[in-house]
């Protein structure tokens, strides 16, 4: 379950935007194609912490679930944890570090890291941000997307860079 939030909750993070590049641009969304296929998750190392509630994957970490792949260095599950101190069944925050890369079939984001909170369904992509479709890019400072309706926002300086469309298009 833990691994499916990751996969499920950073997709919304490939949101492409083709507006005007200004300060703000907002983005129009996709969504996952398979949210119910499983997920398989490799590997170099994972430490389980159970008392602190967080599972760490580490190192040349792949994410694959249905046609969707996470790539990152670094990518940190961490549950709720109860008022008495026990541990919860729900994903508090899950966040990838290090070269992160999303892609699907058609879309691919990157960024330094990306954060996904699924109590508020709110994924933050955030350092070097490239939004890519086909020819078209889109680059900014934070990405923060809402996964209930697949809408974002690019923020910060946005670059955007339009191809136009060929007759085989």
């Amino acid at each position: 379950m833990a691994m499916r939030a990751v996969v499920t909750g950073l997709v919304a993070a490939a949101v492409l935007s083709w507006g005007a590049a200004a300060q703000d641009t907002a983005t129009g969304g996709f969504r996952n194609s398979d949210p119910d296929a499983p997920v398989e998750v490799t590997s170099d190392r994972l430490d389980l912490a159970r008392a602190e509630g967080t599972a760490l994957f580490t190192g040349n970490v792949l994410a694959i679930q249905g046609d969707m792949r996470l790539t990152a260095q670094w990518v940190l599950v961490e549950y709720v944890l109860n008022p008495d101190g026990t541990l919860g069944d729900d994903i508090d925050t899950i966040t990838a570090r290090e070269d992160v890369l999303l892609v699907t079939p058609e879309e691919a984001a990157e960024g330094d890291e990306a954060i996904y909170t699924p109590q508020t369904n709110t994924v933050v992509m955030t350092g070097n941000v490239l939004l890519t479709q086909g020819g078209n890019t889109v680059a900014g400072d934070r990405l923060v997307v809402d996964m209930e309706t697949g809408l974002g926002e690019v923020q910060g300086r946005v670059r955007t860079v339009l191809q136009p469309a060929t007759e085989d298009q």
